[in-house]
């Protein structure tokens, strides 16, 4: 039993991995804003390095030094005031060259103004409700169907044989390249995410509460993401798809879908 149970975790475990897409880094994205953000990410990354290499190879040096068998008299004193200005004072230092870059980052991050388009952005167990507030269009964005049909129990579909399994949706988000989007979140039920690793955006969808993200994709393409909160069984089953197009596409994709264009393709030009 115990050979059977530690068998099947180790396949499972197997499993999740060969399905992972292994990642080592955060992506750098689509935007200037991910691009500011993942740049942040990697000079955090870098100080941490150099102070770990830093404080490690000191206390190596010192054990190996300093070592009792090498005959080296143990020192007298209890504390030193100069070491505990310095250690307090240079951390200080790195802290305040870090926080400005960082604080200019999360101000741009919360300017919503000014916007060319705005998407009410509703999370429902499981789905995602997108509502484009000028253009007159409103749609629901569920899993789609290979996926859906694979993730069933008892289902004879390989999903490693489906394009995008889990990451795709029937109908994805729609923008223009080049325009200030501005995404309204809000929840109908139970506290979502909504969360685009590509667009460095990740902000909750609350019942009765509407925050506000935005981005400006600066590359046409496909971005993909997924809810980020805990909502409940089917939490797994509701991504996210940006479809960033050219704007003469979105004006025919609008039209196409019932909505109407305002002038949307002259603002990201």
């Amino acid at each position: 039993m115990i050979r059977k149970s530690l068998t099947g975790l180790i396949g499972l475990v197997w499993a999740g991995g060969a399905s992972a897409d292994w990642a080592l880094n955060m992506p750098q994205g689509v935007t200037d804003l991910s691009q500011e953000t993942y740049d942040l990410h990697m000079m955090g990354f870098w100080v941490c390095t150099v102070i770990g290499v830093l404080v490690f190879g000191v206390m190596i040096f010192s054990l190996i030094k300093h070592r009792k068998t090498s005959g080296v008299a143990p020192a007298k004193f209890s504390h030193s005031t100069s070491a505990e200005v310095t250690w307090t004072i240079i951390p200080v230092i790195i802290l305040v060259a870090m926080c400005i870059p960082a604080a200019k980052t999360m101000i741009k991050l919360e300017d919503t103004r000014n916007p060319d388009i705005s998407i009410v952005v509703t999370g429902y167990q499981w789905r995602w409700h997108y509502a484009y507030q000028d253009q007159d269009l409103a749609f629901y964005s569920s899993l789609a169907r290979p996926s859906l049909e694979a993730r069933q129990l008892g289902s004879t579909i390989d999903p490693y044989s489906v394009d995008n399994y889990l990451l795709e949706v029937d109908r994805p988000m729609v923008v223009p390249v080049g325009a200030k989007v501005r995404v309204l979140l809000t929840s109908n039920d139970v506290i979502h995410a909504w969360w685009v690793p590509e667009l460095a955006l990740k902000k909750d969808a609350i019942p009765g509460m509407v925050n506000e993200i935005w981005f400006r994709a600066e590359h046409t393409g496909t971005v993909r993401g997924q809810c980020a909160e805990l909502c409940g069984k089917d939490h797994g089953y509701m991504p996210i798809v940006v479809e960033v197009v050219e704007p003469d596409e979105f004006d025919k994709w609008l039209t196409a879908n019932g909505g109407t264009p305002k002038a949307v393709a002259a603002a990201a030009k």
